[in-house]
């Protein structure tokens, strides 16, 4: 689609996901891209792109991240992430400004895939894992496609809980740990879910086509600039699950999802756990299938000593021209490997309902 389209095609999609700022934003950058001012200049060689590469995303993450650094000048008094107050008219000029005065900045990292290693689907993920017979609920051995900076290999170490008691007390803890620094607050509706107390995760292990280490300065920028500024909640979040990794660093080799399932092997006296949140849509069919026919082909070899799942957490549509819904989608081996939808989400994660 055209730049202009796929700025307003991600207006409308973060006024529908809680951010006004960047509905706003986009819908102003839109129209002075249509006007071929300089957001027009920035994206001169994003001009028709298809929507996966959200080049929407890569834009504003690139300002953000200037701001981030404090290189933005007076950007930064409308940016609530570093405690600016976005005020639409002024918050875009100086927007506009930026891109005018230092397009080669921006447009450096226009190249780079959006990477929020969004912490709220943590609670998608850790729910579907509550769904599992006592049969497998052995340790687990856990792999992400996708992972980014592996954050979400940490799901275990986080905290769901209801909502917010009387006073802003914390809810009732419903998995997880009540000491992690990441709270998960009213994360689930739905059906009331089984605990798993003795969740035991005994090897974690991602792999990503660009992985971010969430222990360097540079990772932390990277995956901060991704976060809509206004939305406090999800850098909270975020912040949280970077303290989390600084203590237990993961595994994320720079591979592709089908060189990842390729090399695996199932492990004797653990449940391998396969899973990835909102990614699939970035690989191409051939690899979809592959993907597909390896875990498979694990699946088979798959017995009560070593079983395997499959949980993901991606879109899909109800029907030709209906909106995105996210659905939390089960497999396990051995067995018949049916699918089995058992909640559905939202883009970021939270809430989960169960279903």
């Amino acid at each position: 689609m055209e730049a202009a389209e796929a700025l307003r095609h991600q207006a409308r999609s973060c006024a529908a996901l809680g951010s006004p700022m960047y509905a706003d934003l986009l819908d102003r950058l839109a129209d002075d891209c249509a006007a071929g001012g300089p957001t027009a200049r920035v994206l001169r060689d994003h001009q028709d792109v298809p929507g996966p590469t959200a080049v929407a995303l890569r834009l504003l993450g690139s300002v953000h991240r200037l701001v981030l650094e404090r290189r933005a000048g007076a950007l930064a008094l409308s940016w609530p992430s570093v405690g600016g107050t976005w005020e639409p008219g002024t918050g875009a000029a100086a927007v506009l400004a930026l891109l005018e005065e230092r397009p080669d900045e921006v447009r450096a990292r226009l190249d780079r895939p959006p990477q929020t290693n969004e912490v709220g689907r943590a609670c998608a993920l850790l729910g579907g894992l509550l769904h599992l017979p006592d049969a497998l609920r052995l340790p687990v051995q856990l792999v992400e496609l996708g992972a980014s900076a592996g954050l979400n290999l940490l799901a275990d170490r986080f905290v769901v809980t209801e909502g917010p008691g009387p006073g802003g007390a914390g809810g009732r803890v419903l998995q997880g740990d009540p000491a992690s620094g990441v709270r998960l607050e009213g994360a689930w509706a739905g059906r009331e879910l089984r605990p798993w107390p003795g969740l035991e995760v005994v090897e974690r292990l991602g792999c990503d086509p660009h992985p971010v280490d969430p222990t360097t300065t540079e990772g932390r920028l990277a995956l901060t600039a991704y976060v809509w500024p206004d939305q406090v909640h999800r850098l909270e979040r975020l912040r949280g699950a970077l303290a989390v990794a600084a203590d237990h660093p993961v595994d994320v080799r720079r591979s592709t999802a089908a060189e990842l399932v390729d090399a695996l092997e199932l492990r004797e006296g653990c449940t391998t756990v396969v899973w990835h949140s909102v990614m699939w849509q970035y690989l191409d069919v051939a690899e979809q299938d592959h993907v597909v026919r390896r875990l498979e082909e694990l699946g088979r070899a798959a017995g009560p000593h070593d079983p395997l799942v499959h949980l993901a957490l991606e879109p899909r549509r109800r029907g030709a021209g209906t909106p995105h819904d996210f659905w939390v989608v089960l497999r396990t081996w051995p067995g018949p490997p049916e699918e089995v939808v058992v909640g559905r989400s939202v883009a970021h994660g939270m809430p989960t309902t169960w279903l």
